[in-house]
């Protein structure tokens, strides 16, 4: 059951990541150098700087699926003051960064509002700015209003729960975001290994003879390759882009599922209902489909399940290598190529929580397998 639960959350996540994680950018790809390898509950005040550029606003179904461009940029800042029609700010200085700490100012009218840049200036007719945006939209507001709506609303806390990386960017968000790969590779690649596994299976085990024994040797041989050496070859030829990488995950995992099927369906056939379907005219692929294959199902469901941990942590180690997901597409094996060095320096979260995100999803799997596997074994059963 814990097993059961994680990969619901995990599954939860992969599908609505987009709007749980506080980085709802393309690949939670927002950086900000400023706060780059800050330790994990980490907290700093930001200004939100409008983006002086159309934004195009997707749908929540497009957001979900790919996220959301930042119209904001954060600039991390110690303090700040709002003289005149101006914010001051003192940027955020680290504690092992010993330059001094840089000032900006910000006209108010261009931290609310993308302002044409024609019109930077804005016009300040008694307590009212008449501007332009990009847009083309000219507009009015009272100088109060504008004061009252940077200080509520465009100076903010953030956190970052695991911290930064060293891009600056939320490793909580990219680890959100990253678990979609995982799931996604181990699906396909499942998906692809029972296809594969089974028909080959149940041809060798049902008809045996020569294609038995061709269908035994072609297992044997991918047997005898090294699973990520496969992997690599296949990515190399392939590509390296994300449908080749979970197609090449799913080629190299379809012999354990074709040895499992090839066994039962061995036992099976020479049991009686299968002849008695065989007497009654059925025909050959009727009788696997309809009478043998459903009653193997519950081994081929614990061997699914090992395949889906096996082929995320080959996902992972091929990413770690630089053979899989590239950047900046999150993953767990890439975040941990990314930040390994960093470990040795004291930054041991960066490595530590993709490591141990991945150790606990392959491991809910794992147990899932193995309760699967207690469930269908009649000795169990009192």
């Amino acid at each position: 059951m814990f097993g059961l639960a994680v990969i619901l959350m995990a599954s939860f996540l992969a599908i609505f990541g987009y709007w749980i994680a506080s980085d709802n950018t393309p690949n939670a790809n927002d950086q900000i150098p400023q706060i780059a390898l800050q330790d994990p509950v980490f907290s700093c005040q930001f200004l939100k700087v409008r983006k002086n550029r159309t934004i195009e606003k997707k749908n929540p179904v497009a957001r979900l699926w790919s996220g959301q461009m930042n119209p904001y940029k954060f600039i991390p800042i110690e303090n700040y003051q709002l003289i005149g029609d101006s914010i001051f700010v003192k940027e955020f200085a680290d504690k092992n960064d010993f330059s001094l700490p840089s000032y900006q100012s910000f006209h108010l009218l261009d931290v609310v509002y993308p302002l044409a840049l024609e019109q930077k200036n804005s016009i300040l007719q008694g307590e009212k700015y008449q501007f332009s945006t990009i847009e083309k939209h000219t507009q009015n507001i009272d100088k109060s209003v504008l004061l009252e709506q940077v200080e509520e609303y465009f100076i903010i806390q953030k956190s970052f729960l695991f911290g930064t990386d060293r891009y600056g960017r939320d490793v909580l968000s990219r680890l959100i975001i990253g678990v979609r790969i995982s799931l996604l590779v181990g699906l396909v690649a499942v998906l692809i290994s029972l296809t594969i596994g089974i028909l080959l299976g149940a041809l060798a085990g049902y008809f045996g003879g020569k294609t038995d024994t061709i269908i035994s040797f072609l297992i044997n041989t991918v047997w005898s390759i090294p699973t990520l050496l496969l992997v690599f070859a296949i990515v190399l030829a392939l590509g390296k882009s994300i449908v080749n990488i979970f197609v090449a995950v799913g080629l190299t995992m379809w012999v354990d599922v074709a040895r499992i099927v090839r066994g039962q369906v061995l036992s099976f056939k020479e049991i009686q209902f299968v002849e008695a379907a065989l007497s009654m005219g059925f025909g050959h692929w009727r009788t696997i489909s309809k009478h043998i294959l459903p009653n193997i199902l519950g081994p081929v469901m614990v061997i699914a399940s090992a395949n889906f941990a096996t082929a995320i942590l080959i996902e992972a180690g091929l990413s770690y290598l630089g053979f899989g997901i590239q950047p900046p597409t999150p993953s767990w094996g890439t975040m941990l190529n990314e930040n390994y060095g960093y470990a040795i320096s004291g930054k041991l979260a960066l490595a530590l929580v993709p490591a141990f995100a991945i150790a606990l999803l392959v491991l809910a799997f794992n147990l899932v397998g193995n309760g699967i596997r207690d469930a269908i074994d009649v000795r169990n059963e009192q």
